[in-house]
């Protein structure tokens, strides 16, 4: 069973999450933020739980920005998605694309690269890495049997924008589908904004509806 805590963050204003599995009190962090406010937070609950994992759901800034300030702090390892490795690597430039300059970040230590179907232990919970690019080359999602935390993938009400430097429009279509396949009754845990459910979304999102 995993404990579960929204941290939102950053001028984004993205949701990392800390999850900890009750039974060994292991933790994980899902997505970094771009500023030090996850790191500062971590920094004073540090005593309650054993951070051994960084997971990131793909390589935008806003994303995994901080991971430097984290791994500052933190022996954990960190996992990123092998088809978002190019996208990361930008890091350093990403700010200027959007004529904010300051916002650009190192990149950070990676230690281990996801693929589709990979699953990463966390204490006694098994997630399970899946590939749905569209928003980025190499976004993913890591699941359980309870919840699935998807990046910029899907949020309540809509889907991650495919605009944006190496995004794709056909990618995203197949990656909604495949994500649909998965179970309704998953807890979705998104990038930005409210938490939902698949089968809220497969039912009511006006993006998932051309896929019945």
């Amino acid at each position: 069973m995993l404990k579960i805590e929204c941290i939102t963050v950053g001028a984004f204003f993205v949701n990392t999450y800390l999850i900890i599995d009750e039974a060994t009190n292991e933790a994980a962090i899902i997505d970094t933020g771009e500023t030090t406010e996850l790191a500062d937070y971590l920094e004073t609950k540090h005593e309650e739980f054993k951070l051994t994992k960084i997971l990131l759901t793909h390589g935008h800034l806003d994303h995994a920005g901080s991971l430097k300030d984290i791994q500052y702090l933190f022996d954990a390892q960190t996992y990123l998605p092998r088809l978002d490795k190019p996208l990361f690597d930008t890091l350093p430039q990403q700010g200027d694309w959007f004529g904010a300059p300051h916002m650009n970040r190192p990149c950070g230590r990676i230690d281990h690269f996801v693929d589709d179907g990979d699953i990463i232990s966390l204490g006694e919970t098994d997630l399970t890495f899946i590939s749905t690019p569209g928003h980025t080359p190499g976004q993913g999602c890591y699941y359980t049997n309870q919840d699935i935390f998807v990046g910029d993938t899907l949020f309540a009400g809509s889907v991650g924008r495919t605009d944006l430097p190496m995004g794709d429009a056909a990618l995203m279509q197949k990656s909604l589908i495949k994500l649909s396949s998965l179970p309704g009754s998953l807890i979705v845990h998104s990038g930005h904004g409210q938490t939902t459910t698949l089968a809220d979304e497969k039912r009511h999102n006006p993006f998932l509806q051309f896929l019945r």
